[in-house]
């Protein structure tokens, strides 16, 4: 054993020292097991199952300037070799993302939050710095070394193995600690390429406070130390150092801002939920589009993609998600689905969901009994598929064995809701959008919101998307964002 151990330890130190790499950015060696070619195959494989996950958002002007704004800076990263691509994907989420390779992707959320051209450009550069500093990579390496240091220490320390849950919930919060320092990084990284394409970064910390107050308005925020991402709170003082002492290096004494000219472009993007995408509305899903309907169960929660809608309890205990699956026939549709995720029937019925021919299937993971070795609550669902317009749908729930007696009328009541949308109120519901107006007069935001009849009720919501106070005062001529059908 003892010889196997040192053998173990020969090797790892072995496997550390033919991984080190050199940090684009900071020329530092860093221990990578993932090359470029291997980062720039994953980015190339993750695209288009993002596009597929999200779809793309169609506007020609913003992708337009996302692309040109996104290559001018990519010219001057640390890694101007890539070939880099910029999309907006179509999520109401305020998010921006990237993935190795050269992968950028923001969501129409944040092009509706942003307020100048600077804050796109330092939300910008601080994506392209995670691609360029190799975060992904490293984070993948750390994580490698983690687990390979937790399991060698089980087996040299018999006290380590008896914790080893515990210290596993540590090395989770080393990792996020890790991620802080990446976003950290990428901050530094964003103010330094959206300073040399001229643009004040300082305005990344601003954007850095509607953050917070959108984190406040749904009360969603997260204490520092279980996030991934820095407090923005801290980040915006930290970033408007970086940005000052950027712009006395590069001498940048007129920086862009670009306000006008931003709010301008997004004049007309949709804001918030998409109905022609499916919407909720008092528990019931609606999909305009594909005209169906059905009731969400009460209390549960939900998330629709183009690709599916999942909903569930918040405790997690159970999960139903609605898809469309291909086939000429619900029975063959019933059968590729059911055996593409390894179930086997338990009982199967024909039935009619208003007027809908459908198939029920209860089913369960196969090999059932090695999967009950292995787990102590192996899993059981309830399928249906409907035919409906020309397309086939399998509401899927899933649950434990215990659970299922449980869930089994929740799930059925909410398949069986399934029918035909008809309702010309919800067939017919429009988006709402971002409509830039001019204040006609000197007056506060508030005043100004009423004075293009926004109700009361919403304008904390859209001082927030203005990035600014109801108290602010605004001179005559000041472009302000609405929201209009």
């Amino acid at each position: 054993m003892r010889k196997k151990i040192i053998s173990g330890l020969v090797a790892s130190v072995f496997l550390i020292s033919s991984s080190c790499q050199t940090n684009p950015v900071t020329g530092k060696k860093d221990v990578m097991f993932m090359s470029e070619s291997q980062e720039i195959a994953l980015g190339k494989e993750a695209d288009p199952q993002i596009v597929a996950q999200f779809g793309l958002y169609e506007d020609p002007t913003l992708q337009r300037f996302i692309n040109e704004k996104g290559q001018q800076m990519a010219k001057v990263s640390h890694r101007n070799n890539l070939n880099y691509e910029f999309k907006i994907v179509d999520s109401p989420v305020i998010n921006a993302f990237a993935v190795p390779g050269g992968y950028v992707y923001f969501t129409r959320g944040i092009m509706a939050h942003f307020n100048n051209e600077a804050q796109f450009a330092g939300v910008l550069g601080h994506e392209i710095g995670h691609i360029t500093a190799r975060h992904s990579a490293q984070q993948q390496s750390k994580s490698i070394l983690a687990q390979g240091g937790l399991l060698l220490g089980m087996i040299l320390s018999p006290t380590i193995a008896q914790y080893g849950q515990e210290v596993s919930q540590g090395l989770g919060l080393l990792m996020l600690k890790y991620s802080r320092d990446a976003e950290r990084e990428s901050d530094k990284l964003g103010v330094e390429y959206s300073t040399k394409i001229g643009y004040d970064a300082s305005e990344m910390a601003d954007f850095f406070t509607t953050l917070q107050r959108k984190q406040e308005e749904g009360g969603q925020a997260i204490p520092s130390l279980l996030s991934s991402h820095p407090d923005p709170g801290d980040r915006y003082n930290t970033v408007h150092q970086l940005a000052d002492a950027e712009q006395r290096k590069q001498n940048l004494t007129d920086p862009k801002v670009g306000r006008n000219s931003y709010l301008k472009m997004i004049d007309g993007l949709i804001y918030g939920e998409d109905p022609k995408q499916g919407f909720v509305e008092n528990s019931v899903f609606y999909h305009p589009e594909l005209k169906f309907q059905f009731s969400i169960p009460s209390g549960w929660g939900y998330q629709n993609t183009p690709q599916q809608v999942q909903m569930g309890p918040k405790d997690g205990s159970a999960v139903m998600g609605l898809t469309l699956v291909p086939g000429n026939s619900l029975e063959e549709a019933a059968q590729q689905s059911l055996q593409n995720y390894g179930l086997q029937p338990v009982e199967s019925k024909q039935v009619t969901v208003n007027g809908l021919p459908a198939i029920a299937v209860v089913a369960d993971p196969q090999q059932q009994q090695q999967q009950q070795q292995q787990q102590q609550q192996p899993l059981r669902t309830l399928t249906y598929f409907i035919q409906h317009g020309g397309n086939i749908y399998s509401l899927m729930g899933i649950t434990t064995v215990q659970n299922f007696n449980n869930y089994f009328q929740v799930f059925s009541s909410s398949m069986q809701s399934f029918k035909v949308l008809s309702d010309p109120d919800k067939l017919n519901r429009k988006p709402e959008r971002i409509s830039i107006v001019t204040v006609s007069k000197a007056s506060t935001l508030a005043q100004a919101l009423r004075s293009h009849n926004m109700p009361d009720n919403r304008h904390n919501e859209l001082a927030v998307l203005n990035g600014m106070q109801l108290s602010d005062q605004l001179p005559a001529g000041t472009l302000i964002k609405v929201v209009k059908k």
